[in-house]
């Protein structure tokens, strides 16, 4: 009998979602009873903005994220929109900016105060006048300042440019007019270049939104999308949708490839919408269905089968929709990789829920918590508007590193006298033997690795034979390329353990077959 047994290590196999306590919820709060399929709470590491239930016109309420407990019904609010608020977004790079769109046609520019609110604002500080009928999605770029999307009803994509001195901005700097239907969903790669839409007309486009073109479109039969989420740098999307019989359903699709989706999983047969959430620095999934109270969360490879299930966190009390704290606001001593903020509309409550990594240590953990996205621009919005392309700047989460974009730390060459040979050896774009820069048990152990090679399979040699040497390429010129060239480094290192793991999975399993053979072999 041949075994087949596929072994797979991760760090998040035990990740688990904790609820907090009575205390630290938000009660009172009257959440609004919409039916629009939106999220309806927006946070950042300051407050939390949560659309509310008004007699007239849209409100929200902003409240500062350690105000929790019963909220005063007095409470001031934004207060400012003609119609229903529809869609509430932070500012990544700014605090203490909010967007909102409404029923109205308007998207509105707030800005909040620093010695908090003391009275309901009504004025905004900017507002976005160009769409015909209600506007029901805003969206931030991710790495240039002051560029927002709106998607509405009339079936337009606009672009605008906040960085002008004027309260009322009427002209967008450009207008995409490629969906037939209303956009149900957007979302942007990592440095901005590209847009995914959702539409109602069950079709899924990669977008050039400087350019306009539709580079990719998607209409695919069995899968109706609803929302869809770029997955970091892996050049793959995920949508959430229903099938063909009306299961709820995620499907994985290329980027390269909309045709046909790479993965299709059915998860049940509830009509809530499913909000996708993508943690690109520990490639975890999270799924959260409306009107129940089940998360569900898993974990993303970029090779088949792409998809792996890990736990879902259960409630009796269901959802009308959830927030999300960016990284930077996590309490990275409990271990705490994601948070959630769940809008409870029949108690009125908000509850927060940490996904949480078990450990005993109460150290800070670095192998769960990379560089990550920080909380100031890589663009001005003019260089976006020009063409230019740059990802986010980073910032470790270790406390008291506050540097933004801080570099890794690489040891100082060791004397001058062999940085001088080396200078003589290296040109420009040249390469660099070898065997003058490493010591003689480096070279040996390198000629070992290479026999290692190539007595592996194939698929194991391209593990190893995928590693980056510097000495391969010309020197870094830039911050994100040295940045980049980091990354690489790191995820070689993290693909070797788990391949060195796989081989004592494996040495340990031939030795028990070997020993049950031997058995057998002796008793007959």
């Amino acid at each position: 009998m041949s075994w087949n047994l596929q072994y797979r290590t991760s760090k998040f196999r035990h990740v688990y979602g904790r609820p907090a306590s009575k205390e630290k919820c938000y009660d009172c709060v009257p959440i609004t009873h919409n039916v629009h399929d939106n999220q309806f709470c927006a946070v950042n590491p300051h407050f939390i903005a949560v659309v509310t239930e008004c007699a007239c016109g849209g409100a929200f309420v902003v409240i500062p994220i350690d105000q929790t407990g019963k909220l005063d019904p007095h409470y001031p609010r934004i207060w400012g929109h003609r119609g229903n608020v529809l869609d509430i977004k932070w500012n990544p790079f700014n605090d203490f900016v909010i967007a909102s769109c409404s029923e109205d046609a308007t998207v509105k520019i707030w800005e909040i105060p620093k010695p908090l609110l003391t009275k309901t604002i009504t004025s905004p500080k900017k507002e976005l006048l160009g769409h015909v009928r209600r506007v029901g999605l805003i969206e931030w770029h991710p790495t240039a300042n002051n560029i927002l999307f709106s998607s509405g009803y009339d079936y337009k994509i606009m672009i605008w440019n906040l960085d002008t001195t004027k309260t009322v901005i009427s002209n967008p700097v450009k207008i995409l007019n490629a969906h037939k239907d209303v956009v149900l969903s957007m979302s942007f790669n990592t440095d901005g270049s590209l847009l995914a839409t959702a539409c109602r007309d069950r079709k899924i486009r990669l977008i050039d939104p400087r350019a306009g073109t539709v580079l990719q479109e998607a209409s695919y039969n069995s899968h109706k999308a609803n929302k869809v989420l770029f997955l970091g740098n892996m050049k793959k999307l995920i949508s959430t949708g229903t099938s063909r019989w009306n299961n709820r359903q995620i499907a994985l699709w290329d980027q390269d490839d909309l045709s046909v989706p790479l993965l299709e999983e059915d998860l049940d047969g509830s009509s809530g919408i499913l909000f996708p959430f993508y943690d690109s620095d520990t490639h975890m999934l999270y799924v959260v269905g409306k009107g129940d109270g089940n998360i569900r969360y898993y974990e993303i490879n970029p090779e088949k089968p792409y998809l792996y299930y890990l736990m879902e966190y259960r409630s009796h009390l269901p959802q009308k929709g959830v927030g999300m704290m960016p990284k930077r606001g996590l309490e990275v001593s409990a271990c705490e990789i994601f948070r959630f903020y769940k809008l409870i509309p029949t108690k009125s409550l908000i509850e927060p829920i940490s996904m949480i990594v078990p450990r005993r240590s109460e150290s800070y953990q670095e192998d769960i918590y990379p560089l990550t996205t920080a909380a100031q621009p890589a663009l001005t919005a003019q260089e976006w508007l020009n063409g230019v392309n740059k990802g986010p700047l980073l910032v470790s989460l270790r406390p008291g590193s506050g540097v933004v974009n801080s570099l890794p730390q690489f040891p100082e060459p060791e004397p001058p006298a062999k940085t001088a040979d080396l200078s003589q050896h290296q040109g420009w774009g040249g390469r660099m033997p070898l065997e003058d820069v490493q010591e003689p048990n480096e070279i040996e152990h390198r000629r070992k690795l290479l026999r290692v090679e190539e007595k592996l399979p194939k698929n194991d040699q391209m593990c190893l034979s995928s590693s980056f040497d510097i000495f391969e390429c010309p020197p870094p010129k830039t911050e994100n390329e040295l940045l980049q060239m980091f990354y690489r480094q790191q995820e070689e290192i993290r693909r070797l353990r788990e391949l060195v793991n796989q081989r004592d999975v494996q040495i340990k399993q031939m030795k028990l077959e070997s020993g049950n053979f031997s058995m057998d072999t002796d008793r007959y």
